[in-house]
Order: C-alpha cells, then sequence, then structure tokens
C-alpha cells in the first residue's frame, strides 16, 4: 500500500524530536536488535548459502535513493530481436537466513522496514540488510535472477527465477540516471530501461490500471518560517518502478498456474471514496469529468503541480483494503490487485519486506518445476495476517508523523482563517466532517452549527494544531 511519507530537507528540527519519540513508544517501534540477532547476522554474513549458477557477467546497477544501503534490486535489460529480455536480481535473504533462527524470529515480529524523517528501522540487521545481503556494487552476491522476455509492446512472453551469483558494476540514484538519460550519454540497458518502462506505463493505462506516483513531502524552513512542499517522482523512478511491477505480476502469473502461492490482493473501491476524492479534486481545484475512469484521471496528474501532488497523495485512500492471500491447492476466489488490474505478488523487496522471502521461495520453485521447501508450506499460512498486522503499524506511524509536521506547520496561526472545501462528512453526525485546505494541502477535522455541505467551498477558522497529540481542528468561519 502506497504511504505518504514525510521528509527533512535539513535535520529535524527540536521542536519534533521529543514527539517523534512518543511517536516510536507508542507504536511501540525498536530501537534496536537483540544482542542474539545481531551475533546471528555477523555468523550468517560470513557463511552465506552460496548458488552454483554465476551470472557475475551481467552487468547490472542498482538504482535508488542516494542514502539508500539496503539494495533489494539490481537491473540490466537488453534487446532480443524486436523486443527485450530483462534481467532482475532480487537479494537472496534466504541464503543468510534460516527458518526459525533469531533473524527470522525478529523478522517475523517487525514485518517490515519503518520509515521515519530522522531514521529507518530496518527489517533486518544492517549488517545484513546494508552488508552482507545487499547488491552493493563491486560485490558478489547470491540472488534470485528473474530473467523476463517482453514483446514489442510491453507485454511480459517468459519467465524464469532462479539463484545465480550477480554483481551489480555501480549504484546509481534517481537524479543522476534522470540527467544522463536527458542528456543522451546514459548506457543502452537504461535507455532501455526507458523504452521498457514507457510501454509498460502505455499497458498499465490500457488495462485500466494505476501506479500512483507518490509525491514525498519535504518540510522547509525560510525566513519565513515553516514550509511543506511536494517533491514529485522523477520518470526513470516511474520506469523502474514498472520493472518490479512486471516482476510482480510475472510471479502472480506463476503462482496461479501452480496454485500455490501469496498474493498482494486489493478489492474494488465503492462509490464512497470515488465521491470522496472527487470532493478532494473539487478542493484542488482539478478537473475530475464524470466520463473520465479513475485510472485516466490519475494518469493525466503531474506529480510536479503542487495541487495534483496532493491528488496523488488523497489518492491513496483507494489502496486500503489492500491485502494478502496465501493458498495451496486451489487459487483464490479474488486473486486480482484492483490497482494493477491482475494478478500480483510481492517479490522485489526482501530485505525491507518480510512476505517477499516466501513469495520468492515458491517462485524459484515453481519455475524449476520442483516442490516448494516445506518450511514455506508449514508457514505460508501465516505470513498474511503477519504482514497485514505490519501494513497496520507502518500507516499509522507514518500517518502519526504525517500529522505531527502538519500541526507544527500551523501551530502558529491558530485563528486564522483559510479557504477549503468539505471533502467529507460523518453519516452519523452531519455537522462534523473533514476540511481540505486550499492552499496548503492539509487535511483536518472540521464542525459547523449545521451539516456541513459536502463538496462546497467554505472558510474555516483553525482553532486547534497541537505538535504533541498531532491534531488539527477547524471550525466554520
Amino acid at each position: 500500500m502506497p504511504l505518504q511519507r514525510v521528509r527533512f530537507v535539513e535535520e529535524v528540527p527540536e521542536v519534533f524530536r521529543a514527539s517523534l519519540q512518543d511517536i516510536r513508544r507508542e507504536q511501540q517501534v525498536p530501537d534496536s536488535f537483540p544482542a542474539e540477532v545481531t551475533a546471528a547476522a555477523l555468523a550468517a554474513a560470513k557463511s552465506p548459502r552460496l548458488p552454483a549458477l554465476d551470472r557475475t557477467d551481467i552487468e547490472f546497477v542498482t538504482i535508488d535513493p542516494p542514502d539508500s544501503m539496503d539494495l533489494d534490486q539490481a537491473l540490466h535489460i537488453e534487446r532480443s530481436g524486436d523486443g527485450y529480455t530483462v534481467h532482475y536480481a532480487i537479494a537472496d535473504v534466504a541464503a543468510f537466513v534460516q527458518p526459525g533462527d533469531p533473524i527470522d524470529a525478529e523478522a517475523r515480529r517487525r514485518g517490515e522496514t519503518l520509515y521515519a524523517p530522522d531514521k529507518r528501522t530496518p527489517l533486518h540487521p544492517p549488517e545484513l540488510s546494508e552488508g552482507a545481503a545487499s547488491l552493493l556494487p563491486d560485490q558478489i552476491r547470491p540472488a534470485l535472477l528473474w530473467t523476463i522476455t517482453v514483446d514489442a509492446t510491453g507485454e511480459g512472453t517468459g519467465v524464469t527465477c532462479e539463484r545465480a551469483l550477480v554483481k551489480s558494476r555501480a549504484k546509481l540514484n534517481y537524479a543522476g540516471v534522470q540527467q544522463d538519460l536527458d542528456a543522451g550519454t546514459a548506457s543502452e540497458s537504461l535507455q532501455l530501461l526507458r523504452e521498457v518502462g514507457k510501454l509498460r506505463e502505455q499497458r498499465e493505462l490500457a488495462r485500466g490500471g494505476v501506479n500512483l506516483p507518490i509525491p514525498d513531502q519535504e518540510v522547509v524552513t525560510s525566513n519565513h518560517g515553516w514550509g511543506l512542499e511536494f517533491r514529485a517522482p522523477l520518470p526513470v523512478e516511474g520506469w523502474n518502478a514498472q520493472i518490479s511491477l512486471l516482476t510482480g505480476m510475472a510471479a502472480g502469473e506463476l503462482m496461479m498456474k501452480g496454485k500455490i502461492g501469496i498474493l498482494r490482493t486489493l478489492p474494488e473501491s465503492h462509490d464512497d471514496l470515488r465521491r470522496k476524492l472527487g470532493n478532494t479534486a473539487k478542493a484542488l481545484g482539478i478537473s475530475w469529468p464524470e466520463e473520465t475512469s479513475y485510472a485516466a484521471f490519475i494518469h493525466g496528474l503531474d506529480p510536479k503541480v503542487p495541487a495534483h501532488a496532493a491528488m496523488l497523495a488523497a489518492c491513496t485512500v483507494l489502496f486500503r483494503g489492500a491485502g494478502y492471500v496465501a493458498f495451496a491447492g486451489t487459487v483464490p476466489a479474488q486473486p486480482e490487485h484492483a490497482a494493477m488490474k491482475a494478478e500480483y505478488a510481492h517479490v522485489t523487496a526482501p530485505l525491507r519486506r518480510l512476505v517477499d522471502r516466501w513469495a520468492g521461495e515458491i517462485c524459484v520453485a515453481l519455475s524449476a518445476g520442483t516442490d516448494v521447501p516445506a518450511w514455506v508450506r508449514d508457514s505460508m499460512d501465516e505470513i498474511p495476517k503477519v504482514m497485514d498486522d505490519a501494513d497496520r503499524r507502518a500507516h499509522a506511524y507514518e500517518r502519526s508523523i504525517v500529522s505531527m509536521v502538519e500541526a507544527g506547520l500551523v501551530a502558529d496561526q491558530v485563528g486564522s482563517t483559510f479557504d477549503g472545501v468539505i471533502t467529507d462528512v460523518d453519516e452519523r453526525e452531519t455537522t462534523r466532517g473533514i476540511v481540505a485546505l486550499s492552499t496548503l494541502a492539509i487535511e483536518g477535522r472540521v464542525t459547523g452549527p449545521s451539516p456541513l455541505p459536502l463538496g462546497q467551498r467554505v472558510r474555516v477558522k483553525l482553532v486547534e494544531a497541537d505538535i504533541a497529540k498531532r491534531t488539527i481542528a477547524f471550525e466554520l468561519a
């Protein structure tokens, strides 16, 4: 599920530090790894289980934010006739982690990596996630190697997933790759990333799928005080995401054919959510004609435009209800991820997400035509609940941080009035609802003396902005 993330351009201001610690205590975010887990990670780093297949000849590169060290994915694309061959190497966590060992037990407790503006709380000890298991440059690493053939239209036509040794040639970042692509100096593989990425985006739109280019919220300071800005994703981030989605869909297809797996699923959204998002679009001054589908509307948004960035962040509500389903012997009654318009599995981020280790093992076995390991079969029914709980914790954690920052940005404006639009009304108490401010891209609770006018422009007064409580409240002015 996409999450809206806040980061500070400079270091975290003191005004937020105590609140961040409070949030971590409330959400029971671990501060460090137990000593026995760290010891097990150090031992595992020295003796991974290495595969026989050597594919260090493939000139892989990683593309991540500049400060990332937990590198799950390495990429290489080449032409094949009038189509393409995508090589996608995924960190092989199972080469270092034994079922039931201290690292495995701790990872099951955590579920996924958590993110905050000042620190990352990793799923696995950094000795593995940022060291021995990470696809760092010029290091030979065990990986799950996905080889996916793609035709001239961007459609996947074949897939294998096997264990192999790989070596990344470079640790690249999105801004640098985008600059090289724009200048025409990028490698052939990266030029093909753009080519295949665009084809996949076209196929996504054609099937009615959506991949939200969620912007980061950046808190900046100036002589005028606090500010909240959206950092629009670069085009290459979207193209890179399309390769991950292509792999996840290939994994879903393998699982459905093999009648065993763990899928990421999402039911179709209901009309109330579409109505709420329509009101948010109205609040932000964005046209959404009735005849325009949700997918076409999203594909028409430009994350570089502040109002569109805020709209994309609001659209994450349609991903709520996403979950995981494990199956063996029969296929699920509802296997599809509604946003993808396809069966889909999480397999590309095992350093940061627990389920990917199970899903990767299943795909290796299905691709080879061998039995899925007993430890996977015996434990896979537990994983959907573990991941659902982890997703809820992650969402609550990041939502608390967003709310804290939003409250901090207007804490000195209590009593001021703002323009906004009522985007939601409580069905049981129609004098209460949610207002979206037209200028600050902030939402908050609002009350009025009479039923709130859903979808209408209003003037509201800020009556509460509490950083510690992480609350914002308005009244109709």
